[in-house]
């Protein structure tokens, strides 16, 4: 379904003070189900390598950074930022490579061992449901699959291109030997399925010793400095939405707000969104409001209904939504047990919400 910008304004194009409406429709057209996930199982250059050969990504909004051409789009609404996932079976690998922007992931089920260094035996946390971690840029970083069940999480990757992935030198060696050839453009070509290099295509160029020595090397502590255990979340008194009995917002991602009196993050540095878990006690209801920012809602545990003037709609478990802004919504926590949201609002400094 085509999203029509007069009624999905971006953030800089007029609307951030218009209440905004939208069909159901619409609406369900920015909602990803997560049993409507669809993977891409050769998304970047280590498809092949043994251990990380069964590994699924997926991007659910913005162009993400896979190397593979046809990886599905769920949603390409420009953000700020890219929504992504993960999943992998037990004993599966994503081999060490860096990012030149932010890249938090949020651990919705299964649990995973995160490893830095060119090997990945720099150092190591392990993560499980709803743990949240923020790799610094330009460092390498992987990661396995714990334990004997499937694993996924979601991704969140700063900027609307959040640019290519510098691969560790023995990914791009191992790649080859299984016949795929990634090039400079960031291209992925596949010979073994018969595809050419194109005659004027310029492959990747090795991945340097100089360019190795030039990224961070994160030792065990300096890791797990940077996560967040769900088990840590800190509700902020001061959060607009906890004038609303049993409602708390928990800030992980960004500095302090004062439009929102919230105190910072654990994750505070700059990233171009702020990454908070919203708590919500059975039946539990935030009145309706605005936000003059892009909204994305990763549902974690229970059910959120979400009503607008127009239409509702009820999140369940691993489902992704993005709230266009400005829109009026409202959140009702529905069924017996408690509601958690991860909430990826876009920008350094997101406003406060807007009560009708």
């Amino acid at each position: 379904m085509a999203l029509s910008p007069a009624t999905h304004p971006t953030p800089d194009d007029g609307y951030r003070t218009a209440n905004v409406s939208i069909t159901q429709a619409e609406m369900e057209a920015r909602l990803v189900r997560y049993a409507a996930l669809r993977p891409c199982t050769n998304a970047f250059i280590d498809t092949r390598t043994p251990g990380s050969d069964r590994k699924e990504n997926f991007t659910i909004i913005g162009p993400g950074v896979a190397e593979n051409p046809d990886q599905h789009v769920h949603i390409r609404i420009p953000h700020g930022f890219n929504i992504g996932g993960a999943r992998q079976p037990p004993g599966c690998t994503n081999s060490q490579h860096s990012h030149e922007t932010a890249e938090v992931f949020v651990i919705q089920h299964g649990a995973f061992r995160f490893k830095t260094g060119e090997h990945g035996d720099a150092g190591h946390v392990d993560l499980g449901p709803g743990d949240v971690i923020s790799i610094p840029t330009r460092a390498f970083r992987g990661f396995d699959t714990l334990g004997e069940r499937e694993s996924f999480m979601f991704s969140v990757l700063g900027g609307d291109d959040p640019g290519r992935v510098l691969w560790a030198p023995y990914v791009l060696e191992a790649a080859r030997r299984h016949g795929l050839v990634l090039l400079a453009d960031g291209r992925l070509v596949d010979t073994r399925r018969g595809e050419e290099v194109p005659p004027d295509a310029v492959p990747m160029a090795p991945t340097s010793r100089e360019e190795v020595a030039r990224l961070a090397v994160i030792d065990s502590a300096g890791i797990a400095a940077c996560t967040v255990a769900r088990t840590n979340l800190a509700a902020a008194a001061g959060s607009p939405l906890a004038r609303f009995p049993g409602v708390a917002e928990c800030p992980i991602v960004g500095a302090a707000n004062p439009a929102e009196s919230m105190p910072a993050g654990r994750l505070a540095w700059p990233h171009g969104f702020h990454l908070r878990a919203l708590h919500l006690a059975p039946g539990a209801t935030i009145a309706q409001h605005r936000r003059l920012e892009p909204e994305v809602l990763l549902m974690h545990r229970g059910a959120l209904r979400l009503e607008w003037p127009g239409g509702a709609l009820t999140l369940g478990v691993g489902d992704t939504l993005t709230v266009p802004v400005g829109l009026p919504r409202r959140y009702l926590a529905a069924g017996d047990t408690p509601t958690e949201v991860y909430v990826v609002r876009g920008g350094d400094a997101p406003a406060a919400p807007q009560f009708s």
